[in-house]
């Protein structure tokens, strides 16, 4: 028992207090601003000017001039996505991810193909901010220090799952200092940059001219569009973390589509103008790879080489260091990101249920967990390579804006008749869908024998498991059925004349049946109990616990039609417990945890029934596997044990279920 209550305090300080769904204010205290959506969701994107511009700006070689080029292209191309998600956001205001709004405005199939790359995209996600921001933290830290990088990088892992497992606001608000200064001393360097130059930038214009010639007549314009598009290509992870807004529209702040245009606005504007100018700065101070910095690194020594040297010294730690930092809080947009999506697609059956359910912190720990051990284990997979993950990275996320903007492109034909402005908007997401398919086929094709192809194989490999795990599920449901036959005689039964139900004392013996939801399950625990124990109860107790999960987690309005479902249910046993003669009553509660919630109602029970038993009905499956361990629920033993601690007499009824 000390144990426990030892586990139950290290698990209060790390995680903090639990959370209630049905307080009041529990929404309003989750919820995000705009400001801390920016901060949570955009430094996903505005991270990626520590690596994408970088990666651009290399794929030029010696051709660092062409960087404004690719960096004009880099902003119109974020804005371009950018008003596509906004317009994304206003159609689906319960939140319209990639794989919402494929599975909705085009077929199950896409949609299903459109979540997995998109998970596969957050774990990325997670990844390539973790090695860059160990890259960054390590590029100021004496070489013989690099052996300690991967266990900064398993560190950093740890700390973000531990925060996003606490709550999403926590998670968010420690950053925000952070962020500011990331946001300052980057937007401080890049003007730097322009005003030091600013004598230069004649000068430099007529060089890249010349030079632009010259390389003209080398390879013709093919060959300079091909290595434009090339770079364009190698930086495309700048452009990842803008779909993040719509799809975690529920944890904004009321009213949502305002805080979700806000935060948009927010993000492509910083997004646009830091990559920008970047690529520019880079050019304009002939800035060239060294090894073991960044280009980053690089920029801000020549930009602070001339300053005093204290000065110098601590503005390039505190930037680097600012860098280093936001690319840690970058994961973050996988953690938000990704176990939402997974949530979701636990909904509709292509991932194992338990990860649609939500902890006593109200967060999907199980997709937390999956998202920080698939991050891991990718790191260690590339040794934490910055390179070799940003391959990796950013054609997924591709694959989702395509569908996504295709999805769009039907609605609004779709919706021609009534929407006046369908043209405009239909003409937005088809921008969107023209530039996410080029950008898409130049990834494909530059990245492909580089590593890209692992990405296409694990994304295949993933949808083929969820299609296996979908069939799964769809075939035990057909099996179900047969017990919900059950509820047709019930219901018989319930449109005849009532009858009144006999009175029973306190003291009679009482029988306690757990049920979830009025089905065919409940109602065959309730024919087993009387069957096999004839007349020897006299009154039943009716228990439903309203779940509370990802699929009604999205305001205190659902909680109360949640609360208003379990109260019918419960009225349609009593109603049919009376029509058999039976003394009947019923106990009730919502919470996100069934087996805390029957262990708080269990006392009551007992209290006021002396004489009670309680039962719960257990499917059988004739081949029980690891695959019904893992998909299905077997939470009812765990309730058995707690009320068997507390000294209540509990049984588990078997309920075979034949092919």
């Amino acid at each position: 028992m000390n144990l426990l209550r030892g586990y139950d305090r290290l698990k209060a300080l790390l995680l903090g207090r639990e959370r209630n769904p049905l307080d009041q204010g529990v929404y309003h205290q989750l919820s995000l601003v705009a400001f801390l959506a920016w901060v949570g969701l955009g430094a996903d994107g505005l991270s990626s000017v520590c690596y994408g511009p970088e990666e651009a700006f290399k794929a030029l070689g010696q051709h660092g001039y062409l960087g404004v080029f690719v960096g004009l292209a880099t902003a119109l191309t974020v804005f371009i996505i950018g008003l596509s998600y906004s317009q994304i956001v206003e159609v689906f205001p319960s939140g319209g991810g990639g794989y919402v709004v494929s599975t909705k405005l085009l077929t199950p199939t896409l949609g299903v193909i459109s979540g997995c790359a998109l998970l596969i995209d957050y774990v990325l996600t997670i990844a390539v901010s973790i090695a860059s921001g160990a890259d960054a933290l390590f590029s100021f830290l004496p070489v013989s220090w690099l052996h300690a990088r991967f266990i900064a990088i398993v560190f950093s892992v740890g700390l973000l799952t531990v925060l996003n497992l606490r709550g999403i606001r926590e998670s968010v608000q420690p950053m925000v200092p952070i962020f500011l200064v990331f946001v300052l001393t980057h937007v401080f360097a890049i003007g730097w940059a322009f005003f030091a130059d600013a004598g230069r930038v004649g000068t430099l214009v007529q060089q890249a001219t010349t030079q632009a010639g010259a390389l003209h007549g080398q390879v013709g314009l093919f060959g300079m569009l091909a290595l434009l598009v090339r770079a364009y290509g190698m930086g495309a992870g700048t452009y990842t973390g803008i779909e993040a807004v719509s799809n975690a529209l529920p944890i904004l702040r009321e009213p949502r589509i305002q805080t979700a245009r806000v935060t948009m606005r927010y993000m492509m504007v910083s997004l646009a103008l830091m990559a920008l100018g970047l690529l520019t700065a880079y050019w304009l101070c002939d800035v060239h790879p060294v090894e073991g910095k960044t280009l980053n690194a690089v920029l801000i020594e020549r930009l602070t080489a001339h300053w005093n040297g204290g000065v110098a010294k601590t503005f390039l730690y505190v930037t680097l260091v600012s860098e280093a930092a936001i690319l840690f809080i970058a994961a973050q947009t996988g953690f938000l990101g990704g176990p939402r999506v997974l949530a979701s697609m636990a909904l509709d059956r292509w991932v194992p249920s338990f990860f649609a359910t939500l902890s006593d912190h109200l967060v999907t720990r199980n997709g937390v967990l999956l998202m920080s051990g698939a991050a891991l284990l990718v790191l260690w997979a590339t040794g934490g390579s910055v390179t070799m993950l940003v391959v990796l990275y950013s054609i997924n996320v591709f694959i989702t804006f395509v569908l996504s903007q295709a999805g769009m492109i039907r609605h609004w034909w779709q919706q021609r008749a009534t929407e006046p402005l369908w043209r405009r908007k239909l003409f937005i997401n088809g921008l969107g869908c023209l530039v996410a398919v080029g950008i898409l086929l130049s990834m494909t094709v530059t990245k492909f024998f580089e590593g890209g192809w692992i990405t296409l194989v694990l994304t295949g490999v993933l949808v083929g498991i969820a299609h296996l795990i979908r069939h799964y599920y769809n075939t035990t449901f057909r099996h179900l059925q047969r017990l919900n036959n059950l509820v047709e005689v019930a219901d018989a039964a319930l449109a005849l004349p009532s009858v009144a139900a006999p009175e029973a004392p306190p003291e009679a013996k009482t029988a306690v049946i757990l049920v979830g939801g009025y089905n065919g399950l409940g109602l065959h625990t309730f024919f087993a109990v009387t069957r096999i124990f004839k007349l020897y109860f006299q009154r039943f107790v009716f228990v439903q616990i309203g779940v509370v999960d990802v699929g009604n987690f999205k305001g205190i309005a659902e909680t109360e039609r949640l609360q208003q479902k379990v109260a019918e249910d419960l009225d349609r046993y009593i109603r049919f417990a009376r029509s058999q003669g039976l003394a009947a009553d019923s106990f009730s509660a919502v919470s996100q945890d069934v087996a805390d919630a029957i262990e708080q109602l269990a006392p009551q029970i007992t209290a006021r029934y002396r004489n009670a038993v309680f039962f719960g009905g257990q499917i059988v499956f004739p081949e029980e596997n690891l695959l019904a361990r893992w998909f299905y629920n077997f939470i009812i033993f765990s309730i058995q044990r707690r009320l068997h601690l507390l000294g209540i007499p509990f049984l588990v009824l078997p309920i075979r279920i034949d092919k």
